[in-house]
């Protein structure tokens, strides 16, 4: 089969695409690849200035590419209820929506909401705002819901008893694959009600493989200070990494409920893979729905069974 690259991106003109976490690494390469394909890209992220760079750079490359830079920090809910509010104020369709942005085994802290910081950045911020985003995109044909996983997610277990790790030892990667293994699982019951609901929008999920970003250096422990001498030795380009999830988010063949990484799992071309069967968990996914809708004080598509 031929190997699916940016030029089987259909043309994306007239939609509009929100990317988390666009301002570098993967979410930058995402955001840059729909812009240029034609869409208007939302790019929603913490550093303002850093994304208004990101931003710049875009257009200095393909002067007609449509960009805007919103302000979104995942790890405060009342951050992500004054971007979603703004764009139901505005009341554009959303198209697309790319839950890219995430931390990779960070020291323990906690976010101004009180919740593992991981947890909140990786899981919940999306979840609130794919839930509040939702009444934009279910009417809207071809929509899509695209949430970044990783391959870590096969090691992840959920604890829903112990989200945060208020009775357990902090373990940093421990609760990045817990926060990765929650994001397939939220995927696989965001588009079970999503059916229920009969509603256009599908979601999906990618994971990018090895790939060299600022990913993972934020840590104080030793793994984190070699990872930017070890990184490059094993991975592929930022670039090549957003290729799955812009497969997810494009390919006019994706099923709902799908799920994309590189053909060599470390690296290669986007291919369908079947995730872990924690991540294939029905229970799981329906626990962790209801706990996530508890803890964000957002309830999406409660009506649906």
């Amino acid at each position: 089969m031929p190997l699916w690259t940016t030029a089987d991106i259909p043309d994306q003109t007239g939609r509009l695409a929100v990317v988390t976490g666009a301002n570098s690494g993967l979410g930058f390469e995402i955001a840059r690849a729909l812009a240029e394909a034609g869409a208007h890209v939302v790019l929603a992220c913490r550093n303002e200035a850093k994304a208004s760079d990101a931003a710049k750079s875009i257009r200095d490359r393909h002067p007609r590419s449509s960009v805007e830079v919103r302000t979104l920090d995942l790890a405060d809910l009342t951050s992500v209820a004054a971007f979603t509010d703004q764009l139901l104020s505005e009341g554009r369709p959303v198209d697309l929506l790319v839950n890219n942005a995430g931390l990779m085994a960070i020291d323990a802290s906690r976010t101004v909401d009180g919740y593992e910081t991981q947890f909140q950045v990786n899981h919940l911020g999306h979840f609130a705002l794919t839930g509040r985003l939702l009444p934009l995109m279910t009417g809207r044909p071809g929509s899509r819901v695209a949430t970044m996983s990783s391959a870590g997610h096969r090691l992840g277990r959920l604890a829903a008893d112990d989200l945060m790790f208020d009775r357990r030892p902090y373990r940093r990667w421990g609760a990045y694959m817990q926060s990765k293994l929650a994001n397939i699982l939220f995927t696989r019951e965001l588009q079970r009600r999503l059916v229920a609901a009969g509603a256009a929008t599908i979601a999906v999920a990618a994971h990018p493989g090895g790939s060299r970003t600022d990913l993972g250096f934020e840590g104080t422990a030793f793994v984190n200070r070699v990872m930017p001498a070890v990184i490059p030795l094993f991975t592929q380009s930022a670039a090549a990494g957003a290729l799955p999830m812009l497969r997810a988010a494009t390919d006019p063949g994706v099923q709902g409920g799908e799920y994309f990484g590189p053909r060599l799992f470390v690296w290669g071309s986007p291919v369908r893979e079947t995730p872990s069967r924690r991540a294939r968990n029905d229970r799981d996914a329906e626990v962790l729905w209801d706990l996530s809708a508890e803890l964000t004080g957002v309830a999406p598509l409660t009506a649906a069974s």
